[in-house]
């Protein structure tokens, strides 16, 4: 049995700036299978949602190359009738940010409701507003027929993305991308709402695409984990693989910026440098080489490419043979090459 889902080659999105285009998304090739849920974290500007959005079809004047296969489709180049058949249906995305992302004139019910007549135009009122109430009891929202006749600004932070989430789940699909789901939600509602996205994959047997920077969230939730940086994939592997036995630079780097509360610590560490711009990017040699710069420059690869140092274990780039941080040497590292 195939349970892949999703197959990404070579995706390339790039963005017109003044003159020339500027890729955000690199050469990203992933896959995404049933009843699994991918990580993608990075720090903000590394391409997480550009690449999120490139999946969904949803950039309006960026250039793409490569290939998206959703279930045997190339998404890229899709005429917008043929995508809109299954974006909303098929695959659906929880966005970051729900006030934005909900129509302020619109109440819950017309809203859910529209995503719903837009993929089965034969139902009916009764019935669509019956399915309504339905999302909102699944998502957990309470006094669902009340809430139905409310408009986003009457609702608090938590039940606004609990209504994102009903609109993305309305007709069961089968790819379900979550980009930031829980930003700017207390601890009690991000908790739940991580609960909810865990038993909707259970229960739709759908893969889930986890766009977030919280590494907690990714420990907890992920079944494998993709670390991108500055559009680039820079490690993939499995998630217990990579909180274990961390190998690119940037990956190592982000773990230990992670406060450890069973170690005494004077100061958390701080990835040197920003990550560019996206018209300032080096498109040639390792992106993170700036960032480390204690790291002889002969370690670094000319051209580099994603390397699989072991099972289902993949490392861009062959600085991770040489990488320490400051404070240690490259004999104690030893160990990890």
């Amino acid at each position: 049995m195939n349970d892949k889902l999703l197959e990404i080659r070579n995706l390339k999105t790039s963005f017109r700036i003044r003159d020339d285009y500027y890729a955000a998304v690199d050469d990203v090739s992933l896959n995404v299978n049933k009843n699994e849920v991918l990580a993608i974290v990075g720090e903000s500007g590394s391409g997480k949602s550009a690449l999120a959005f490139s999946i969904m079809g949803l950039h309006n004047r960026a250039k793409m190359e490569g290939s998206i296969n959703f279930k045997g489709t190339n998404l890229v180049g899709l005429a917008p009738g043929k995508i809109n058949k299954i974006r909303g249906k098929e695959m659906s995305m929880i966005f970051q940010d729900p006030l934005t992302a909900l129509n302020p004139l619109m109440t819950i019910e017309e809203q859910i409701g529209e995503v719903i007549y837009l993929h089965n135009k034969a139902i009916s009122n009764r019935d669509k507003k019956a399915k309504v109430i339905e999302l909102l009891d699944q998502v957990g929202i309470p006094h669902a027929k009340y809430v139905c006749d409310q408009y986003p600004h009457e609702l608090s932070g938590g039940m606004r993305q609990r209504v994102i989430i009903a609109i993305a789940i309305a007709n069961s699909p089968e790819l379900l991308i979550a980009d930031e789901p829980t930003t700017a939600l207390d601890v009690t509602i991000q908790a739940q709402i991580l609960d909810l996205i865990r038993d909707l994959k259970q229960k739709m047997d759908a893969g889930i695409i986890l766009i977030t920077h919280d590494l907690g969230v990714v420990a907890e939730m992920a079944d494998r984990v993709a670390v991108m940086y500055a559009g680039e994939i820079v490690e993939i592997a499995e998630v217990n693989t990579l909180f274990e036995q961390p190998r690119h630079p940037y990956t190592r780097s982000l773990l230990n910026s992670v406060p450890n509360s069973d170690e005494k610590q004077d100061k958390l560490h701080v990835i040197q440098g920003i990550v560019p711009a996206l018209q300032n990017l080096p498109r040639e040699g390792c992106r993170f080489k700036t960032r480390i710069p204690w790291i002889a420059e002969s370690t670094h690869e000319d051209h580099p490419e994603l390397h699989e140092i072991a099972p289902n274990h993949f490392v861009r780039c062959s600085c991770y043979e040489h990488f320490y941080f400051p404070d240690e040497t490259e004999v104690e590292n030893s160990g990890l090459s």
